[in-house]
């Protein structure tokens, strides 16, 4: 797991009470003990700017 991507708040029912999963698919999984949910985070990538010239 990598130490960047870390969440606040489960996307599911927004509680904080977020705790580390096994890797899933090479990605950092989360579990949420609040809704029993687990989810994974992947960055996409980043937008340009507003009124950027490409």
């Amino acid at each position: 797991m990598t130490s960047r991507s870390q969440p606040n708040h489960c996307p599911y029912c927004g509680d904080e009470n977020l705790w580390p999963r096994e890797a899933e698919q090479g990605l950092a999984a989360w579990e949420c003990r609040a809704c029993l949910r687990s989810f994974v985070l992947k960055m996409l990538g980043t937008i340009p700017r507003p009124g950027a010239t490409s």
